[in-house]
C-alpha cells in the first residue's frame, strides 16, 4: 500500500505543479490585454476565453493534487476532534458513497463530452475568434482519471489510519513563505549561540 500511495502522490503532483505554470501564461496573457486594450486602444478577441480556459485547466489538473495534499475544503469542525481512526472510518465511507460514484461519473460524462467536441471540433461561442475549446474537454476527463489514482491512495491512507490510529501525511513538497522564515530564523539563532 504504501509504494502505491507514495506513486499516486508522485503522480498527482508532478501533473498539479506542471500545470501550475498555467499562472504564469495567464497573467502574461492577462497583462498583454490590458497593455493592448488600455495603451494602445486595441483590444484582443482571444484573451479572455484563452484565461478562462488556463484557469478551468489549472483547476481541473490541481484536482488529485489538492486531494493528496488534504487540502480541499471540508467542513470539519467535529471531525478534527476525532481520533484519526474514527476519521478515516467515516472518510473511507464517503469515498466509497460518494468520491468514486462521482469521479467514475465525470470520467464516463467527460468523455463524451469529449469525444462529441472533438468529433465536430467545437469552438468557443462566445469569442469572435473562434478559440477551439474541444482539446480542453479532454481535461475533464484526464482530470477524473488522476482524481481516481489519488482517490484509491486516499482508501489506503484511509485503511492505514483505521489500523495504527495515525494519518499517513504526503511529503511535504511546498511551504508557505512565513514557515521558511521562521525556519531560516531558528537555524541562524542556533547557529549564532551553540
Amino acid at each position: 500500500m504504501l509504494g502505491y500511495i507514495r506513486f499516486a502522490d508522485a503522480l498527482s503532483a508532478w501533473f498539479g505543479k506542471a500545470f501550475a505554470w498555467l499562472i504564469l501564461l495567464m497573467a502574461v496573457g492577462t497583462g498583454y490585454e490590458v497593455f493592448v486594450r488600455y495603451v494602445l486602444n486595441n483590444p484582443t478577441v482571444w484573451a479572455l476565453d484563452v484565461s478562462f480556459i488556463m484557469y478551468g485547466t489549472l483547476f481541473m489538473m490541481g484536482g488529485a493534487y489538492t486531494l493528496s495534499r488534504g487540502g480541499h475544503v471540508r467542513g470539519d469542525f467535529l471531525y478534527r476532534l476525532w481520533q484519526p481512526k474514527n476519521q478515516a472510518k467515516v472518510d473511507l465511507v464517503l469515498y466509497i458513497l460518494f468520491f468514486f460514484p462521482g469521479v467514475t461519473a465525470l470520467i464516463f460524462a467527460g468523455w463524451k463530452y469529449a469525444a462529441r467536441s472533438i468529433s465536430y471540433t467545437e469552438v468557443s461561442v462566445n469569442s469572435p475568434a473562434g478559440i477551439p475549446i474541444y482539446q480542453f474537454k479532454t481535461v475533464i476527463v484526464a482530470a477524473g482519471i488522476l482524481l481516481f489514482i489519488q482517490g484509491i491512495a486516499q482508501v489506503m491512507r484511509c485503511i492505514l489510519a483505521i489500523r495504527n490510529n495515525e494519518w499517513l501525511e504526503a511529503d511535504e513538497d511546498v511551504f508557505e513563505t512565513e514557515d521558511l522564515l521562521m525556519r531560516e530564523a531558528d537555524k541562524a539563532e542556533g547557529d549564532a549561540h551553540p
